[in-house]
């Protein structure tokens, strides 16, 4: 991409100010914003904070940073919480790395998991073994290490998910969180882009309530969260541009 030149790339920048956005406005002609889905849901149940839990998208980060996979630690028995893409990559990857065990567990039914019947089959051909109806109640560990996560059993009643009074424990000495993220960036709003949902707002080009502002990728509300869909924005948004 560099070697078709009038490229720079910045390292090192953050957008943490609107009034760096205000800069960047008054300095450009356009301005894109690919920012992703930078921050993840929490669990919000004990035991979060133990050696050993992690963010599925940090994993698969790591993973694809390092050249020799051989030094990358991973748990003999590992619990993946989620129902979506990046679940199934970091499960099927902790037993390519060695897992002895894989649980991938998801908190409604196989009907609503976004990963789709082939990603879910393809999980277990791996080895990956696949629950439904569980969602995690207690992390559980011991000398600051995690041992295990609590789960409690599901049901639809009333059209609401709520618990059946049945839990059952798998033990882990690793545990995945894959359970979704988010924009979470205050400046957005603070600058005045449409938001909704906490994704910014734009129409079929990218083109956001501020002038001169385009946005793509998964942090345009709306969208399908796929790469090849963010390539799209990105080229329609050049078009626009």
């Amino acid at each position: 991409l560099l070697d078709i030149g009038g490229i720079t790339i910045q390292q090192n920048w953050k957008l943490e100010t609107s009034a760096q956005l205000d800069t960047l406005r008054k300095d450009h002609d356009a301005v894109f914003l690919g920012l992703g889905l930078s921050t993840t849901h929490a669990l919000d149940v004990p035991g979060e904070a133990l050696d050993g839990v992690q963010d599925a998208v940090d994993f698969i980060a790591t993973l694809r940073q390092t050249a020799n996979l051989s030094t990358l630690p991973v748990g003999r028995r590992v619990v993946v919480i989620g129902g979506g893409m990046t679940a199934v990559d970091a499960a099927v990857q902790s037993k390519l790395l060695g897992a002895k065990v894989v649980h991938m567990v998801y908190r409604r039914g196989p009907e609503t998991m976004s990963a789709s019947k082939a990603e879910q089959e393809w999980a277990q051909t791996n080895g990956v073994v696949l629950h439904q109806w569980l969602a995690p109640v207690d992390i559980l560990g011991r000398d600051g290490f995690v041992t295990g996560v609590r789960f409690a059993e599901q049901a639809m009643v009333g059209g609401k998910l709520q618990a059946t009074g049945r839990e059952i424990t798998f033990e882990a000495d690793t545990v995945l969180k894959a359970i979704g993220q988010k924009l979470g960036n205050p400046v957005l709003a603070a600058a005045g882009l449409a938001l909704v949902g906490g994704r910014i707002t734009t129409d079929a080009q990218g083109t956001t309530n501020l002038c001169g502002v385009w946005a793509g990728g998964d942090c345009r509300a709306g969208g399908l969260d796929l790469t090849v869909e963010a390539v799209e924005h990105g080229k329609q948004s050049a078009k626009a541009i």
